[in-house]
């Protein structure tokens, strides 16, 4: 698989992700007897009734458990499910919210060759999970049957899309036990953190912990700050993604991240003619400088090409905001929690105050 036609499958991965912070902010059963095996079936959206609700989508009632996700699939199980395998970044949100010991199994980035944790894990321990892919394609189905999960949970960038479940062997994966996906495009970055977050509450996580609402009101913060600075500072930035062949510049339209980020009031380029998916436009680098940006965001995951990987590259050199000195690195895939977020809001109003019109 080519490096350009990898980045198009992921949608670029997201890339391939204010007055005020109120503004925006108003089937292999478990070896736990309390758990069970979950099944899903597809409803509208009604949960179990009875018993106490921990949201409008998730609810343990009686022992049991059920939970809508963004396909508007309900899955149900006879108890909460103690044996969950997710995407790294998505199990790292969880354990911001609070769950931590359900989690058995993640796919997805997850060690770098240096052996430490991706950043996409956050405060995942990653030494005591059972990784089943590290890398974009790669998903052990013979380690996640003997894992004998619970629940499966991934984002959804597209619709129907499971987020680095292959394609070609999702429907053996799918057999294994029940899946939730959580809608992480085409949807403001809040949307996905709140839909986590009910997830952590349905298996047991405590909102109400100093931990979450601490990070919450980080994120609060950062939300008012980026606002400010980009309210203040009126300059142009542009979300950027380098291969070896193509300059992608992402939309601000789609990207979920972007999404907030603009709707705090920081002036995105936004490329008219979009590829196939709608996240970004793929330009060659001899037009890479056909957008004026005064700061790029630049995708730092280790699948893109970083500063100095582009070095040699004099498409990239005569960028003003590369002369200038004015390239932030960019999370393009999110981690949907509070404390996943507030940093990359902190680090986006801290270059937008530090930069000076170029363009």
């Amino acid at each position: 698989m080519s490096y350009s036609t990898r980045f198009t499958r992921r949608g670029l991965l997201a890339a391939g992700g204010i007055a005020s912070a109120g503004f925006l902010l108003t089937a292999c059963g478990s070896d736990s007897t309390s758990s069970g095996s979950a099944s899903g079936d597809s409803a509208s959206g009604d949960s179990a009734s009875g018993g106490d609700s921990t949201s409008a989508s998730g609810r343990r009632t009686g022992g049991g458990w059920s939970f809508t996700d963004d396909r508007k699939t309900t899955v149900t199980a006879p108890g909460v499910p103690s044996r969950v395998v997710a995407f790294t970044g998505t199990a790292a949100a969880l354990v911001d919210f609070g769950i931590d010991k359900q989690i058995v199994g993640v796919f997805g980035e997850t060690k770098r060759g240096d052996g430490k944790p991706d950043p996409q894990a956050g405060d995942l321990d990653v030494n005591r999970v059972t990784i089943l892919g590290n890398v974009w394609g790669e998903f052990n189905i013979e380690k996640y049957a003997a894992l004998r999960p619970d629940l499966l949970v991934t984002h959804m960038y597209d619709p129907g899309q499971l987020w680095y479940v292959p394609d070609e062997s999702k429907s053996k994966i799918l057999q294994l036990a029940p899946s939730v996906t959580i809608s992480t495009g085409r949807v403001p970055l809040t949307t996905p953190i709140e839909r986590y977050a009910e997830l952590a509450a349905s298996l047991g996580a405590d909102l109400k912990a100093k931990k979450v609402t601490d990070a919450k009101a980080r994120f609060e913060a950062a939300s008012a700050a980026l606002h400010q600075a980009a309210t203040s500072n009126r300059i142009k930035v542009m979300a950027a993604s380098g291969s070896p062949d193509l300059f992608y510049v992402s939309s601000p339209e789609v990207s979920t991240d972007l999404m907030y980020f603009a709707r705090l009031g920081v002036d995105f380029v936004v490329p008219p003619k979009l590829d196939p998916g709608g996240y970004f436009q793929s330009l060659s680098w001899e037009n890479a400088g056909s957008y004026a940006a005064d700061v790029i965001l630049l995708d730092n995951r280790d699948s893109a090409l970083q500063p100095k990987d582009l070095a040699a590259k004099p498409a990239w050199t005569r960028l003003p905001a590369v002369k200038a000195n004015q390239v932030a690195p960019w999370s393009a895939v999110p981690r949907f929690s509070y404390a996943g977020a507030a940093p990359l809001l902190e680090d986006l109003a801290r270059a937008i105050t530090n930069a000076r019109k170029v363009s």
